[in-house]
């Protein structure tokens, strides 16, 4: 069955970058959108970044600038790449995929990655 896997998650030191991956394992058609969130303690999870077909892509103001979301469909595998973090930036963060396969077309969410940026 098709399962979502991320990665690349961990400590980081503001102002630094990381790349968050999201790999799809299982046979599948197309990745036909993509959407990464987060949820900080004590919040609701919030939309970060999203990729809707291969053209539409948007971003939450409070990482434009600094996140860009990126696919390797050969590979079956989304990105997340973030740069210059801050303090706010510490969360559980999420992909969340619409993926057609021989059965349907569904989203699937990842298990969730922590993220902490530290000072």
């Amino acid at each position: 069955q098709v399962q979502l896997v991320e990665s690349g998650g961990g400590l980081v030191q503001a102002g630094g970058s990381l790349r968050l991956s999201c790999a799809v394992s299982g046979s599948i058609l197309s990745i036909n959108a993509v959407g990464w969130y987060r949820q900080a303690p004590g919040k609701e999870r919030e939309h970060v970044a999203g990729m809707i077909g291969s053209s539409n892509l948007n971003y939450a103001n409070s990482v434009n600038g600094r996140f860009t979301i990126s696919a390797d469909y050969a590979q079956n595998t989304v990105y997340l790449q973030m740069n210059s973090l801050k303090l706010e930036d510490t969360a559980v963060y999420y992909c969340n995929l619409l993926i057609k396969t021989s059965d349907a077309l569904r989203n699937y969410w990842g298990q969730g990655t922590q993220v902490t940026v530290s000072s």
